[in-house]
């Protein structure tokens, strides 16, 4: 049966649930950054520019996203693993609301990188660097349901 597949799995799934987690929000993290210097460098050159596209669109296309799907994959498999979720609780509503967010988050910044590859983003650094907290707020969110449990 897949409960009992899933229960002995559980711990090499949850390791990769953190794992792919740790790889997401490193780049979470990360490509707001890089877009306040593309924001505030651009006049430097275009070659610093075209830098720091391949640099965002790399980390993007060849982290982010397979992070991401990695998250959700092993967090959906860790879901309908037997005696892991109790929805009646409200940790893990408060952990699927967050993850909901950090993925409309992630998909955010897609649409600000290729609004800056384009020429037509304008978003300061300054609110680049306010919304690179995003990601802090929702992840205290995420652990601390999970850890706490309340």
């Amino acid at each position: 049966m897949i409960g009992d597949w899933l229960q002995a799995w559980y711990p090499w799934i949850k390791t990769g649930h953190v794992v792919s987690i740790i790889a997401w929000m490193a780049a979470l993290f990360y490509l707001p950054r890089l877009f306040v210097y593309h924001t505030e460098r651009a006049a430097e050159g275009p070659a610093l520019v075209e830098t720091l596209e391949v640099m965002e669109w790399k980390l993007q296309r060849f982290i982010m996203r397979p992070a991401m799907h990695a998250s959700w994959g092993f967090g959906l498999l860790l879901v309908f693993t037997p005696y892991v979720v109790d929805w009646s609780l409200a940790w893990p509503w408060v952990k699927a609301t967050a993850v909901v967010a950090m993925t409309w988050f992630h998909w955010w910044l897609t649409v600000k990188r290729v609004e800056l590859a384009e020429g037509r983003c304008t978003m300061t650094g300054r609110g680049f660097r306010f919304m690179n907290e995003v990601p802090t707020v929702l992840m205290l969110a995420i652990v601390s349901a999970v850890i706490v449990r309340y």
